[in-house]
């Protein structure tokens, strides 16, 4: 979808500063129903799965990661029935550089999917494995999984913290034995965004910049939307990442902020469909039962609400106090009250609630909301705001 500038309200400096940028349509692969289902605590069922697929497709993701079949019972079944949806995003699998997990995608009719395999020498001293064996398990792997008519994106597991050359080697055996795509990891969110670019730029060069690039990556140190962006400024065309950033310990990069991220910041185009971002993201929030933080990038219930009174008296005008249209992302704007509100809020909440308040009555009502504050340590609801103006309405009437 192409972006609507006018509802985007950070002036020149990024232009000045960025340019010139990529302008190559970055794609979103999605692995909520994977990666994101890692999240301790989360388990979706079937239904929920496709249910999720749905709503991510119609928002224009293009690639969803349906999930790992080896896992259970439940997966695999949650895999078919997406395959079976007839969705505009295309669909993927996940495997493990291991027959019997390519096995159970061809056993599904999986077309597409990553094949993962550990790359750095920590990771493979855990596993007891040799560099030359670890690439011959991916040769061996990715091979049966072209012959038996899958696209492979090769995943190297912990890359970022792998040795470069060994790097370097796995990305090329891999695409030798067939794979069409690789990933470049940050398994544990540990690259800076000019890592991230450094990375993603030398493997795009050794592969001749014939091989489309992907970055994943986790927000151990809360840079994962950071250097997703720096990973496509260097060259990747595609990012991975999930819904609400869910996923293990901190958990993945959030797709939605990326998206909205190189949008409007970078002019850098993605498919996704920003006015369904919070709906999206409520639904997610709702089957995963997990909480996000009201003031969460994009997607928080904070981003466009207003209680402090310097704020709410310039609410008339958003561009004064907000980056971008809540329209932008299916937002609503609204004033709420509490111990920070000023006389603009009552004006304003009273006009939204169709309530007649005169003028000299605006400083009464602000103090006893604010006494109402700050007695609940908390917002005073409009319920209580009507009952407060109806008191001094009875009493203006005696």
């Amino acid at each position: 979808m192409t972006l609507d500038r006018s509802k985007v309200w950070t002036g020149d400096l990024n232009a000045k500063a960025l340019e010139p940028q990529p302008r190559v349509t970055v794609g979103l692969y999605d692995t909520t129903l994977r990666d994101g289902e890692q999240t301790v605590g989360v388990v979706f069922d079937p239904e929920q799965k496709v249910e999720i697929a749905r709503a991510l497709s119609a928002a224009g993701v293009d690639r969803i990661e349906a999930g790992f079949p080896r896992v259970s019972a439940d997966d695999a079944r949650a895999i078919s029935l997406i395959l079976d949806a007839g969705l505009e995003a295309e669909i993927w699998g996940f495997s493990r550089a291991v027959r019997e997990d390519v096995e159970a995608l061809v056993e599904l009719g999986v077309q597409a999917s990553v094949v993962e395999s550990p790359i750095s020498d920590g990771k493979l001293a855990a596993l007891g494995v040799s560099r030359e064996t670890m690439l011959e398990r991916i040769r061996v792997a990715i091979a049966f999984a072209v012959g038996e008519g899958i696209k492979v994106a090769f995943f190297g597991v912990d890359s970022t913290r792998a040795d470069l050359e060994f790097v370097r080697r796995a990305y090329e055996s891999a695409v030798e034995a067939g794979a069409e795509e690789v990933v470049v990891v940050d398994t544990l969110g540990i690259a800076t965004p000019e890592a991230a670019a450094f990375l993603v730029g030398d493997v795009a060069e050794r592969l001749d910049y014939e091989v489309p690039v992907h970055w994943h990556g986790h927000d151990d140190f809360g840079l994962a939307t950071a250097a997703a962006v720096a990973a496509v400024q260097a060259g990747a065309t595609w990012v991975q990442g999930t819904v609400n950033g869910m996923g293990e310990r901190a958990g993945n990069a959030d797709l939605v902020e990326v998206a909205l991220a190189l949008e409007a910041l970078y002019g850098i185009p993605t498919r996704l469909r920003l006015e369904k971002a919070r709906a999206l993201a409520a639904l997610v929030q709702e089957l995963a039962g997990t909480q996000l933080a009201p003031w969460k990038p994009v997607t928080g219930d904070n981003l466009f609400t207003r209680e402090s009174g310097a704020v709410a008296a310039q609410f008339h005008d958003p561009p004064a106090i907000e980056p971008y249209s809540s329209e932008l992302v299916g937002a609503q704007r609204g004033i709420v009250l509490g111990k920070k509100s000023g006389l603009d809020s009552i004006r304003v909440k009273a006009a939204e609630l169709g309530l007649e308040v005169p003028e000299d009555q605006v400083p009464e009502l602000l103090e006893a909301v604010k006494r109402a504050g700050t007695k609940k340590r908390g917002l005073v609801t409009d319920t209580e705001f009507r009952r407060l103006v109806a008191r001094r309405r009875t009493r203006s009437v005696d």
